[in-house]
């Protein structure tokens, strides 16, 4: 188990992380989602030793991280960290021997994950002559390359093209499927509603909500109905009691139920106004849970 428990974290007056906490099981993936500024970065900076925390811990499998243990977990920082006159294959090689993989396995890797990340045909090349997208695709592969217990990234998806991010995302797979935690940052909501196990939203320093998609949207289930009547006059259910219209056109209506509204009632309406050909509670997708979690950071969800 990767645990992150209660970081706390000020630089001068500035409070980046105020008990930053949560958990990573064996072969599951964790999306860490926030705003820019609200500490995701700073929390695995941390974990790989490059902050100290003020107060709170970084523990894997019981332990608090050390240099060792730190040394088994392949980490992308979110800016590059490569050189950028050594040759693709010269350079995944490089750092799969900083991780203690003797040459010949270290240079069979390398060839592996330059190859499966679509940069077989640039191992020769220097990296100053890549693409920023490929530059990225570099970075991976130096994460990858020395079989890591753990995985640690930031914002791994940034500037790749969509072959580059279904590569990415069937190698995260395979991580998770040999038991390897997997923790990455990243803005693109659908990639970790699509790939995560479980999610984090971080708003200004604090976890503000924390659990799989699923169990997020079951805490705003019950809220938001769509109604379909085709030949629904407008603003059929603008009087209706505890409604609250969200959007509504042609006949397509999301309402919002407060705690005086009854969705038998709103059906009763409907059914009067016409043919309902639709009528169910809406599943808010991860932006949308994100956009409400973050415009209400006192209410922390463990």
């Amino acid at each position: 188990m990767l645990e992150f428990d209660g970081l706390r974290k000020s630089f001068g007056s500035i409070r980046v992380l105020d008990g930053v906490g949560f958990t990573v099981a064996p072969g599951s993936m964790f999306g860490f989602c926030g705003s820019n500024g609200a500490g995701k970065t700073t929390t695995m900076r941390i974990a790989m030793g490059l902050v100290r925390a003020d107060a709170g811990e970084v523990r894997w499998q019981g332990r608090p991280l050390d240099q060792v243990t730190r040394s088994r977990i392949g980490y992308m920082p979110e800016e590059r960290g490569l050189y950028p006159k050594m040759k693709v294959g010269e350079q995944v090689t490089y750092f799969a021997r900083l991780h203690g993989m003797d040459a010949a396995p270290a240079a069979k890797a390398a060839e592996e994950w330059v190859g499966r990340l679509g940069l077989g045909d640039r191992r020769g090349d220097p990296v100053e002559k890549l693409s920023l997208g490929n530059q990225q695709r570099v970075q991976l592969a130096a994460a990858l390359v020395s079989r890591p217990e753990v995985l640690i990234l930031d914002e791994p998806f940034s500037g790749l093209d969509p072959v580059g991010v279904d590569s990415l995302a069937e190698a995260l797979l395979e991580q998770v499927r040999t038991g390897v935690p997997v923790v990455f940052s990243s803005h693109q909501l659908d990639l970790v509603e699509r790939l995560c196990d479980s999610v984090g939203i971080l708003a200004r320093g604090r976890m503000v909500a924390t659990g799989t998609v699923e169990e997020l949207r079951r805490r705003e289930a019950g809220r938001v109905l769509r109604v379909v009547v085709p030949d629904a006059p407008p603003g059929w259910a603008a009087a209706l009691p505890g409604v609250r219209v969200v959007s509504e056109s042609a006949g397509d209506t999301l309402l919002d139920l407060g705690a005086g509204g009854d969705d038998q009632a709103v059906l009763g309406a409907a059914v009067r106004t016409g043919r309902v050909t639709h009528f169910a509670w809406r599943e808010p997708s991860l932006v949308e849970l994100f956009r409400e979690a973050v415009a209400q950071p006192q209410e922390v969800a463990a």
